[in-house]
């Protein structure tokens, strides 16, 4: 069954396509010359707005929850109006939808006075001579720029990340704040969890600005441009020994302009001389 909406489509691509009158294109597709050139003068905008306001908010529901919805909020519109728009939009075909971000922030990117107050922390990537993928876990004390962690292996989860963090609260302390991207291991309910257990704050930067934690991003430049660029990896245990040697070189000797081209451990220690 073609509604009067479509069949007036139908009647204008006739008319164009087949250069005949208007009159004999409406009766080829059964359509009242009057309706051809009837235009409404309904103003459903607010419906339209309203409606695409919930199926945002709530992309599972269908039209009897949206149309109580709207009652409930006290718009007194009628369900058959309702109903017509919420067709119209389509919105009763079945929607694709994924997996939302909370609203994320843009927060000024300060450094730490103290060390263990806030730590970054993001994943690279690399391959190895027979082709097989690895992903690197960096962690870094946004104070001194210390690498608390660089953690090689062929995949990572929310439990590797929380049981690496597990070993750097021994060592090191526990950190006010951890600043990362929204990598599915990073947002997981099991890295979340941890978190709130051991009363840490993870804070997320906006998706796609990396320069929102430009601490890590310039760690793992100096990182990747000293190890993963500079040398061929047969073993994974290769690329964990040497990126261990790395650490220790880079958090005793490697200048920093930002901390009075002091190394991180020294500028640690001078610190908490002073």
């Amino acid at each position: 069954m073609v509604e009067p909406g479509d069949r007036k489509n139908v009647a204008a691509y006739l008319q164009e396509a087949y250069e005949v009158s208007i009159t004999r294109a409406c009766q080829t597709v059964g359509l009242p010359k009057s309706v051809y050139y009837y235009e409404s003068k309904k103003d459903d905008t607010e419906v339209i707005e309203k409606l695409q306001e919930l199926v945002e908010k709530k992309p599972t529901r269908g039209y009897p929850y949206y149309f109580n919805r709207i009652r409930n909020e006290g718009l007194a519109w009628n369900h058959k109006r309702v109903k017509r728009v919420y067709n119209k939009l389509k919105l009763n075909k079945r929607r694709k939808y994924k997996r939302r971000l909370p609203h994320r922030y843009k927060e000024p990117l300060i450094a730490p006075q103290i060390a263990n107050h806030t730590w970054s922390m993001d994943f690279m990537h690399d391959t190895l001579t027979n082709g097989r993928k690895v992903r690197i876990l960096n962690i870094i004390d946004d104070h001194n720029r210390q690498a608390l962690c660089i953690e090689a292996d062929y995949s990572h989860s929310g439990n590797s990340v929380s049981l690496a963090l597990d070993r750097l609260l021994e060592q090191y302390g526990k950190p006010d704040q951890i600043r990362c991207d929204n990598g599915p291991e990073f947002i997981s309910n099991t890295l979340v969890s941890y978190c709130s257990v051991k009363e840490i704050k993870l804070k997320y930067i906006q998706p796609g600005k990396p320069t929102q934690n430009v601490y890590i991003e310039r760690f793992n430049r100096s990182y990747r441009e000293d190890v993963l660029d500079a040398y061929l990896f047969d073993t994974l245990m290769q690329l964990r020994s040497l990126s261990e040697e790395w650490k220790e070189d880079y958090n005793l000797n490697h200048p920093h302009k930002s901390l009075n081209n002091k190394s991180p451990l020294k500028y640690l220690k001078l610190n908490h001389d002073i």
